[in-house]
């Protein structure tokens, strides 16, 4: 760990596999196969569907994409060099020019390799691979390999999904009347379900039999002491200062982003909150960014974003088909607005966004607050580096701020900033995993404006 007083320009290691025994070795030694190995049993088990659908030409991409993946889990395993991507994607050249750009960081000496570079490279890397493995074989390059994976989450958490549809709409019938005390509270209890949405998802989707009667709203006050960094109060003043004097009264001219995380209960959990965030006119418009193709197995692409939307319209329960309804109205009007962009689907630090995408940069320039949902997220606005828990999130931002922004996150990996000097200490020797449990959360916010 590097001291605490830190400064922008001494910006320490990433964090790889080199660290023998650590999170990030036992992830690309453990995980990262165990991912694969389901991946190709997921290609296998639909031998059949693509048969069906194209005949032996389906049954031939099937065993192509089963023999690249088995050749890269081999090359994982066996810490192989990386190699440029071959398909002929939009993204591609940036994948090549970014392994030479890790090459050169290395220096020639040392290959760029799964267990010797950056894990977060890596990780990206890995995913990007899946994609090519199927684009090269058409015509099954469109399968989602993820795609059974997210709607079970979706299908598992019906209850609490009803829980919080029902909790909405009963909010919205009295909104004329509430105070902006009783706003500010209700906000809180959405926002932590946000939060809490992206721990995916037992304990706040209630997943023991007894205790699925409950709503996830009611799971919020004995989660409180697990969150670490709240800076719940600054993300709404933030709202509350993007406000403007109408002919009514206040309007809300601003204009809220949210970069999504997983697809299923969390994005259940974002819905609910832009729902909120519109119907009380705290916000008048939601700009949501998700992913272009299958990603970390959970994340949500135009296709899951949509489907959702589908299946709550379509819900036997009152309140979630009246949400579903209002939100499928919300992007025909223009309201809510779905992007995906190849940089989320790329291994780069959010610091690197303004050189390396500036028009994702210049579009986020356009919100007045951007959520950041999620584990990769944090990784890539702090760089998933090697930071002294006490380094100010600002500094570990590296100059990222396009916009004020807040990181939603529970702790699914061993990077953490801005905490209080002792914090970090206390918590490792009352729980060593920490870190990595998501049993801790965040609501962690930074904007240029509050320096």
């Amino acid at each position: 760990m590097m001291a605490a007083d830190q400064t922008v320009h001494e910006v320490p290691p990433s964090l790889s596999a080199k660290v023998v025994g650590s999170f990030a070795y036992l992830t690309i030694r453990d995980r990262l196969p165990t991912i694969l190995t389901k991946v190709i049993d997921t290609i296998h088990r639909n031998k059949n569907k693509f048969f069906e659908e194209y005949g032996e030409e389906g049954i031939h991409a099937e065993k192509q994409a089963i023999s690249l993946l088995s050749k890269l889990r081999n090359e994982l395993q066996t810490d192989k060099p990386v190699l440029p991507l071959t398909d002929d994607q939009q993204d591609t050249e940036s994948w090549n020019q970014y392994l030479q750009r890790q090459q050169r960081l290395q220096g020639d000496q040392e290959s760029v390799s799964w267990f010797k570079s950056p894990w977060l490279y890596v990780e990206c890397y890995m995913y990007r691979k899946i994609q090519e493995a199927l684009l090269l074989n058409p015509p099954i390059s469109d399968f989602d390999v993820f795609n059974e994976g997210k709607t079970q989450s979706y299908f598992e958490s019906q209850r609490a999904i009803m829980a919080l549809c029902t909790y909405l709409e009963g909010i919205k019938k009295n909104m004329e009347e509430l105070s902006k005390n009783q706003l500010f509270e209700h906000f809180n209890k959405f926002l932590q379900a946000s939060l809490w949405g992206n721990k995916c998802d037992l304990s706040i989707s209630a997943g023991q039999e007894n205790s699925q009667k409950t709503s996830p709203i009611e799971s919020l006050s004995s989660l409180q002491p697990f969150v670490l960094v709240d800076d719940s109060n600054l993300v709404w003043s933030t709202l509350i200062s993007a406000q403007r004097p109408g002919q009514t009264g206040m309007t809300s001219a601003s204009r809220v982003d949210i970069v999504l995380d997983n697809a299923g209960f969390e994005l259940v959990t974002d819905l609910v909150l832009a729902d909120f965030l519109v119907s009380s006119g705290l916000a008048r418009q939601i700009h949501f960014h998700g992913k272009s193709f299958p990603w970390f197995v959970s994340d949500v692409t135009a296709n899951d974003f949509q489907w959702t939307i589908r299946q709550t319209m379509a819900a036997n329960h009152k309140w979630m088909s009246k949400s579903g309804v209002q939100w499928q109205h919300f992007v025909k009007e223009g309201v809510w607005c779905y992007h995906d962009h190849p940089f989320w689907t790329q291994p780069h630090e959010f610091c690197d966004m303004a050189a390396d995408a500036p028009d994702l940069y210049a579009s986020l320039q356009g919100a007045d607050l951007a959520l950041f949902k999620g584990d990769l997220n944090y990784r890539k606005l702090t760089g998933d580096r090697d930071w002294d828990h006490t380094v100010s999130f600002n500094a570990a931002l590296r100059g990222f701020g396009p916009a004020p922004l807040c990181s939603l996150r529970t702790l699914k990996a061993n990077v953490q900033v801005g905490l209080q000097p002792g914090q970090g200490e206390k918590l490792t020797s009352n729980d060593p995993n920490w870190m990595t449990s998501g049993k801790y959360a965040i609501i962690q916010f930074y904007s240029q404006k509050s320096e």
